[in-house]
């Protein structure tokens, strides 16, 4: 089976920090949703996947338009190292560390800091995405980092306790840290994403939920 598979760059992003600290959310829902409708247009099928902040979008998203799935990777509904910003007034960036790869060979271009606007984005955006896990019903597939030093482990969990999703997997991560889809599970990423919509597409009305390692 082949994919269609279409990456947008989200405002802010790849570009410049300070680019970066001109966006918001609705930004980077509205290029989401943009994205979602131009494959819409040509394909019969539509799944949304979403690492991190990405996991948190999709999910909002698929509260719009319920598509055939979703595939998270540790969907950011926890950010702990972000959340001391929540009330911050006067520092305007913080800097970026390395990222949060297990393998050291791996090389992820980020910026050097990052805004504290954006930051303060991302969090009223995972309030958003929050709201609307109850109202989720399209099949899940939820991938997480067992050692992930952004996100915790939980918070997945915290999604695939509190959709109403009947049919809803979580796949645990064993040797990845946060940025999973760069990291040495990237293809066992790939093998159950393509597993999940080949599954998805066939699958009969029976609900399953269940939890593999």
């Amino acid at each position: 089976m082949g994919f269609t598979v279409y990456a947008p760059r989200l405002k802010g992003h790849g570009t410049h920090l300070e680019e970066l600290k001109e966006t918001t959310f609705h930004d980077w829902l509205s290029e989401l949703e943009n994205a979602y409708n131009k494959l819409k247009s040509i394909c019969s099928h539509v799944f949304i996947a979403g690492q991190s902040m990405g996991g948190v979008l999709s999910l909002i998203l698929a509260n719009k338009v319920n598509p055939d799935g979703v595939i998270t990777i540790n969907a950011a509904f926890s950010v702990p190292g972000y959340e001391l910003y929540k009330d911050e007034h006067d520092l305007k960036y913080v800097q970026e560390g390395k990222p949060d790869i297990k393998d050291d060979s791996v090389i992820e271009i980020t910026y050097p800091g990052v805004p504290v606007y954006a930051i303060k984005q991302l969090l009223a955006l995972i309030e958003i995405g929050k709201d609307n896990l109850s109202h989720i019903t399209c099949p899940l597939l939820l991938l997480k980092s067992l050692d992930d030093h952004v996100v915790p482990a939980v918070s997945t969990d915290y999604i695939y306790n509190n959709v109403s999703s009947y049919f809803k997997q979580i796949v645990e991560l064993t040797n990845s840290y946060h940025v999973a889809s760069m990291d040495f599970d990237k293809f066992k990423i790939v093998d159950h994403t393509a597993g999940f919509i080949q599954n998805t597409l066939t699958k009969t009305t029976k609900p399953r939920q269940y939890k593999v390692s």
